[in-house]
């Protein structure tokens, strides 16, 4: 199959293609606001208050494969972690608790709001979604997308930055800006079940699902948007890059993890 750029060619068409205009178009009311708005500057100086807070530090960024099944998330307990999207799932099962929660998924924000909403950690969201959430909820900071068409790496993410094909993507540069030396990647299993074009929206008619830690992580009825590995692959590698050139790295500890981009390294020997 021909490729153009990330894409397959059987994977453009003009309904991505006016999807990516209408993005665009809905995105210029709230970056008005972003810059215009008296709430986005308490916002970024909320942002500033964590950059290079964690230097020479390492953390975990758990991302939500079945393989967290298999992780002994214990150990974490007193390790500064980045827990996404549903982590919050795996609670009932343990004490480990994130020192940060990232999601940026507009669908996800819109469908669960309000368990995120009662997250106690702070909270790393999507700027385009604040209408989901409290005002005066001051354990959310905003971060604002920026939609571009060839992805970077945003070491200032008081600034318009890009989420990519992931929410990892996100909780990368977050890592960076705060400093961190190392990155421990865990739970990136980067490999799903469900097959079908690359971000497009789906409403799921599985009762289980296979592609995540929990069974009901995406249940039957809930909206999602199919993964794009093709364009992660290619974040993943930008992140890299932008660390090793700083002098950090980025490891992935992930049990029987499908990404082949970071160096890999056995979990338990990390403790």
């Amino acid at each position: 199959m021909p490729k153009m750029g990330r894409y397959n060619s059987s994977e453009i068409s003009l309904n991505r293609i006016v999807s990516a205009i209408k993005s665009r178009v809905k995105d210029i009311p709230h970056t008005i606001a972003w810059q215009n708005d008296s709430g986005a500057q308490k916002n970024r100086e909320s942002i500033q208050k964590y950059k290079g807070i964690y230097t020479g530090e390492r953390c975990f960024i758990v991302a939500n494969g079945p393989s967290l099944k298999k992780t002994n998330l214990e150990l974490l307990n007193n390790e500064f972690t980045f827990g996404l999207n549903r982590i919050y799932l795996y609670f009932p099962k343990s004490s480990f608790r994130p020192t940060y929660y990232v999601a940026v998924n507009e669908l996800i924000l819109e469908q669960f709001n309000n368990e995120i909403s009662d997250l106690q950690m702070p909270k790393f969201v999507n700027w385009n979604r604040r209408a989901y959430f409290d005002p005066l909820n001051e354990n959310i900071i905003y971060l604002k997308p920026k939609l571009v068409v060839t992805d970077v790496f945003q070491q200032d993410v008081s600034k318009p930055m890009v989420f990519g094909a992931t929410v990892t993507y996100a909780a990368l540069q977050l890592a960076y800006y705060m400093g961190f030396q190392k990155v421990i990647l865990i739970g990136l299993d980067h490999n799903y079940t469900e097959k079908g074009t690359p971000n497009s929206t789906e409403v799921r008619k599985n009762d289980l699902d296979e592609s995540h830690f929990d069974n009901q992580y995406f249940p039957k009825g809930i909206k999602w948007q199919l993964p794009d590995l093709m364009r992660a692959d290619l974040d993943y590698s930008i992140a890299r890059k932008a660390f090793e050139r700083d002098g950090r790295e980025i490891v992935d500890a992930t049990i029987g993890g499908k990404c082949s981009v970071f160096p890999k390294v056995d979990y338990l020997s990390l403790f």
